[in-house]
């Protein structure tokens, strides 16, 4: 498989999603490029922007075991993760596997969970397997967790920690549709009553395992010049030192970006990356590492500005 054959696989799902989901086109594009780059993906919205829905779509399309977590504020960690049992026939120990086991998870308004629970997400996130009663238990190759949260509500939320922030590889807002599409949600998905579902919409499988492995392969093998990393060091290491910020971003970020943006250049066909790619993936990669200083805040200065002014002054590679 080649960059050419990556594209036109992404353009396959992106059209397979726009059967059920309305306008989002950002998020589907982070989603592509989080699945290829092996990241997971904060979504943040008000409700009823579709963010549930549109990972159940996504998940369809891929072929991959869907699994969802409804957080609360009771929720312990071995609800996600599972527990040894005593098997009473066997005189044994069993497992019973939570539903951390599956290759897509949704973790739903996870910040309305406490942070002992939000915990146990870290082992998976970041090594791919859990560890249960001091025994380690592999996930699968494909695991990808895409958390959404609610940033209206104020009251019995948990904000994220920020060693857990710092496993997403993006954190997307996903705001309100445009007058036009809002119309055509209102014409679509009017007259249904319920929450919707994917089988509903005739979304149907359009990637195999195999195919999906093939194109992981194809990602990870898009050279990178040297220029283009040290832009992304600059401009990762610039975040340290801005005055406006209290904290700026890890080595990891540094990493993770580097990955997203040989995904974005093979979802364009390209086998190799320019500096376009970074730029455009810096905010949605650091919007949710950065710490803003207490006279930004007190300013009211989002963080996305901080993080537009500093590719502006981190000069690119020509």
């Amino acid at each position: 498989m080649n960059v050419s054959d990556v594209k036109v696989l992404a353009g396959e799902i992106r059209h397979e999603v726009s059967r059920a989901i309305v306008g989002q086109d950002e998020a589907v594009e982070l989603l592509l490029i989080a699945l290829f780059s092996s990241g997971h993906i904060l979504l943040e919205g008000p409700p009823g922007t579709a963010k549930t829905f549109l990972v159940q779509c996504f998940a369809r399309v891929l072929g991959l075991d869907f699994g969802r977590i409804q957080f609360t504020p009771d929720l312990m960690p071995g609800d996600i993760l599972g527990s040894n049992l005593f098997n009473f026939q066997t005189s044994q120990f069993t497992l019973t596997q939570g539903p951390i086991f599956t290759e897509m998870l949704l973790a739903d308004e996870i910040n309305r969970t406490p942070p002992k629970t939000q915990a146990a997400l870290l082992e998976a996130m970041q090594e791919r397997s859990v560890t249960i009663d001091g025994e380690s238990h592999r996930l699968a190759d494909r695991f990808m967790v895409i958390a959404t949260q609610n940033p209206i509500e104020q009251q019995g939320v948990y904000p994220l920690p920020e060693a857990q922030l710092d496993r997403f590889l993006f954190k997307h807002r996903m705001a309100y549709p445009s007058l036009e599409e809002e119309r055509k949600i209102v014409a679509t998905h009017g007259a249904r009553f319920g929450s919707p579902k994917a089988a509903e919409w005739g979304i149907e499988r359009k990637v195999s395992a195999e195919t999906l492995s093939e194109a992981l392969a194809t990602v990870a093998s898009i050279p990178m010049v040297d220029e283009v990393t040290n832009y992304v060091v600059a401009l990762v290491r610039a975040t340290r030192e801005a005055p406006d910020l209290e904290s700026g971003a890890s080595p990891r970020a540094a990493a993770m970006l580097a990955g997203a943006a040989r995904a974005r250049a093979a979802l364009d066909g390209r086998n190799y990356v320019i500096p376009d790619d970074v730029k455009a993936l810096a905010p949605p990669v650091l919007r949710h590492r950065l710490l803003l200083s207490a006279a930004a805040e007190i300013e009211g200065r989002p963080v996305e500005e901080v993080v537009a002014r500093l590719v502006g002054e981190v000069e690119a590679p020509r």
